[in-house]
């Protein structure tokens, strides 16, 4: 969307569909627009651990932005104070936020490749994988499921939504850093499929 009110325009029209408990402009403006309590129509299909209904387990954050541009420090502000307050009403652990490319790999490609998700790990809203090396690559799809990447298991897809989260200016076929990183997640912080998620 080209502004937020445009986004604001298309979320709160009934024909659309789609709506999103908040929406944070890009200068850090959080307008809540859904219930916390209710079900929200951001998810659409997607599937994050056993969860093959995001909407009905988890709280939408929309974050105005053309999908290319860097995010505004006063939006990655807000969203990290909007974050604080959910996770500790609702008891989502870190690794339980994801985005919506993580639950519909090759249908959605937002937040996108500009996104800080370093930056939220950092306040620990999110997890980051340590540097590790390298490992296998033979064990890259099931390492992705048991982190949580569940609703594909077509390799190229999976690849190219864990480098856009985790390795966005990389490129070419999978390699052992990949793999190595998909380890570290994938024992760290095992798919736990009664939880909640943002």
């Amino acid at each position: 969307m080209p502004s937020a009110k445009a986004a604001l325009d298309t979320l709160c029209n009934p024909e659309n569909e789609v709506s999103a408990h908040y929406l944070i402009a890009a200068d850090g403006a959080v307008m809540a627009l859904v219930p916390e309590a209710l079900r929200a129509w951001h998810a659409g299909a997607g599937r994050w651990g056993r969860v093959s209904d995001v909407n009905s387990r988890s709280i939408g954050i929309e974050l105005c932005n053309d999908g290319f541009s860097p995010f505004a420090a006063a939006q990655m502000d807000a969203l990290t104070d909007l974050l604080r307050g959910i996770r500790a009403r609702w008891g989502i652990r870190p690794e339980r936020v994801i985005g919506h490319s993580d639950m519909a790999p090759g249908r959605k490609i937002d937040p996108g490749a500009r996104f800080d998700w370093r930056r939220l790990a950092h306040a620990g809203l999110a997890v980051w994988p340590d540097p590790c090396g390298s490992a296998d690559t033979a064990g890259f799809v099931p390492l992705m499921r048991a982190f949580g990447y569940t609703a594909t298991d077509n390799p190229d897809v999976l690849l190219q939504v864990f480098r856009l989260r985790f390795r966005p200016w990389a490129s070419g076929p999978l390699d052992t850093t990949d793999a190595g990183l998909i380890h570290n997640l994938a024992r760290r912080f095992p798919v736990d499929v009664n939880a909640a998620c943002t």
